[in-house]
């Protein structure tokens, strides 16, 4: 009895110095990480800024994924029976969508004038190339980007100069809109034989 007493004793003595030698090092841990602890707060600003990032880097990679010679299509060329594709959007027309919604919803909270020759949802008429839909979708989540980057806690539920919805809102309301099309997007490459980046196992 008195052998496991002893044992008791000193295992007592080793889990205590262990939790004491562990609780100093976790002590120490702040004061040398609060900087890095502080930055790493989520703000209004930074919430969107990623939720613009994720969805901009979806719909480029497919952008870039379709090639030039299908940006035309649209499920009407398919001529499938009992469906009501006519009058639907092409490739290249959704992609502009995107960027001209971008525009519409996110200039009113940066103050940046429209680029010339948008005047509707469908884009400027004069973007037709491949290379050049790619740089107006870019230039318009740059516009987004510096949307984010406008919100604060106190303005964020302020109405946009000339309207009534809430800044928060407009901003969110254009990455819900990129999704959608975002979606459709998907399905037309994939009525081309072509994976989605964002589907696609790391082999492909």
């Amino acid at each position: 009895m008195e052998r496991i007493g002893r044992i008791f004793a000193c295992a007592v003595v080793i889990f205590v110095l262990g939790f004491f030698g562990t609780t100093t090092q976790i002590i120490a841990v702040p004061s040398a990480a609060q900087g890095q602890l502080q930055q790493e707060v989520p703000t209004i600003a930074s919430t969107v800024e990623r939720q613009i990032s994720a969805v901009e880097k979806l719909i480029a990679e497919a952008t870039d994924a379709m090639p030039e010679d299908k940006f035309n299509f649209s499920p009407a060329n398919l001529n499938l029976s009992g469906s009501e594709y006519n009058g639907v959007r092409t490739f290249a027309v959704q992609v502009k969508h995107i960027g001209a919604s971008n525009y519409f919803l996110w200039s009113p909270l940066t103050g940046d004038k429209l680029p010339n020759g948008l005047k509707d949802g469908n884009g400027p008429e004069s973007v037709k190339t491949k290379a050049e839909i790619i740089k107006f979708l870019k230039d318009s989540f740059a516009l987004g980007h510096k949307a984010a980057a406008s919100l604060t806690a106190d303005n964020m539920l302020q109405p946009v100069k000339g309207g009534k919805s809430p800044r928060l809102e407009r901003a969110e309301f254009a990455v819900a809109h990129a999704y959608n099309h975002y979606g459709q997007m998907v399905e037309y490459l994939r009525m081309n034989g072509i994976v989605p980046p964002a589907s696609r196992s790391k082999s492909d």
